[in-house]
């Protein structure tokens, strides 16, 4: 028995299987035939999880909501096969909602696409410079900051949401609550805070899923004028009766953008924050992984470079590596890649064939699985471990989420990271003259 490409391989038995560091067959090795019954279920599986998702993420980013499908089906069809991970999931992220949202807000949404296709030049550039490793330098308060800003300014837009109403604005549109929205926001709040206290949590599907579906059940039976959900209360996707209708109904990027310096900025921002996320999720899935597989940084940057090009010129938001689809995928039994490809064929099957079914789903839904998600980024127990690790980590955590908060997510790394670095480089002179 050999090691060739970095798998022991024995000529004796098979010249074409390759073996990991215990004997066991490398999945991506097998025939297909062995592989894809179980890359199937994963991806079926992956593809009902991500479809609320790619929803609830494009309309908390101010997006059409068509956006945060298409990101799904380029991060499933195209980065797949690009990417050196067996077990990743990209689409669009929880991490991205606050620059997303700031910048369409700002360009409008056909002038930020230009961005999209930007940023994944810069992360390819990003790969082809082996950058990748350098997310390990980032001093962890300051990634702890991010993400807790960014669940932060989730929570605060999906909130009013949640009750019916426009994500700017809640106190000044209390009269204009809802009841048909605000019901149903409150339940599916209920039913994902709950979930993991009962039984349900042995199902190995997440509550969003169940959610999702039992709110459209819930819409259906209501009546009054008070309680019947409007169409503003719920998803709307484009349909039409041919493929090629669709397409001509996709937003599609103003490329006259390209001029704009707040698109590059805009353009360096996602790719910050996005190859960020990326790395740190990609590290994080790789750990998941029974099979221990480990996946190279810097490919996954170029990959998700060539998936933000595609995705931004078919009008589709930002994507990153995902670790909640990651991880069903892993825990459904995916053996390789393909089950992130059926997960993207599926999601456009969605889109093409039951376009009316996804039109049903109740925008306040989404909302309450956002907000949780926000509040899982953003938890009072973060807070805590932060304050006890000590003043070096709690003091540019604070700043960090508070400069994002006040002002936007490239300015608040940069204070961060500043705040940082001055703390560090204080605590080493402190260790200095007391040894």
């Amino acid at each position: 028995m050999t090691v060739k490409g970095g798998y022991m391989t024995t000529e004796s038995v098979d010249q074409n299987i390759n073996y990991d560091a215990s004997g066991t067959v490398d999945p991506s090795s097998k025939p297909l035939k062995e592989t894809l019954p179980k890359d199937l279920l994963s991806g079926v599986v992956v593809a009902l999880v991500a479809l609320p998702l790619c929803l609830g993420i494009a309309q908390a980013s101010g997006a059409p909501l068509i956006s945060g499908l298409i990101a799904g089906i380029v991060g499933g069809l195209v980065i797949s096969w690009v990417s050196g991970s067996h077990t990743s999931v990209s689409g669009p992220a929880a991490a991205l909602i606050a620059v997303v949202y700031a910048q369409i807000t700002q360009l409008g949404f056909e002038a930020f696409l230009p961005a999209v296709i930007l940023a994944g030049v810069f992360q390819i550039i990003l790969g082809t410079l082996k950058a990748g490793d350098l997310v390990r330098y980032f001093p962890n308060s300051v990634i702890k900051g991010l993400l807790a800003a960014i669940g932060l300014i989730i929570i605060i837009k999906q909130v009013p949401v949640l009750f019916g109403l426009k994500p700017d604005g809640f106190f000044d549109n209390l009269s204009q609550m809802h009841s048909g929205a605000s019901l149903i926001g409150l339940i599916s709040l209920a039913v994902l805070w709950g979930w993991g206290f009962t039984p349900l949590k042995r199902i190995p599907l997440p509550p969003a899923l169940f959610v999702a579906i039992g709110t459209v059940g819930i819409s259906s039976l209501m009546s009054g004028d008070a309680w019947i959900l409007q169409k503003n209360h719920l998803v709307n996707i484009p349909m039409a009766e041919t493929f090629s209708g669709l397409v001509a109904k996709l937003p599609s990027p103003d490329y006259s953008g390209f001029s704009n310096i707040n698109i590059w900025l805009a353009a360096l921002t996602i790719c910050i924050v996005a190859s960020i996320s990326t790395l740190l999720n990609l590290e994080a899935t790789d750990d998941l992984d029974h099979k221990n597989r480990k996946s190279p940084p810097n490919r996954e940057l170029m990959a998700q470079g060539v998936g933000n090009m595609v995705s931004g010129f078919c009008g589709g938001l930002p994507l990153t590596s995902v670790i909640i689809r990651s991880s069903v995928n892993i825990s459904s039994g995916c053996e390789t890649r393909n089950s992130s490809v059926i997960h993207g064929i599926f999601l456009l099957m969605a889109v093409v064939i039951f376009p009316m079914a996804i039109n049903q789903i109740p925008l306040a839904c989404l909302a309450a699985i956002l907000t949780v998600t926000g509040f899982k980024l953003a938890s009072p127990k973060l807070f805590l471990t932060m304050w006890r690790n000590g003043m070096v980590s709690f003091v540019p955590f604070v700043v960090t989420v508070s400069a994002i908060v006040a002002t936007d997510l490239l300015k608040g790394i940069i204070v961060g990271l500043i705040v940082a670095y001055v703390m560090i480089k204080q605590a080493a002179k402190t260790e200095q003259t007391e040894a």
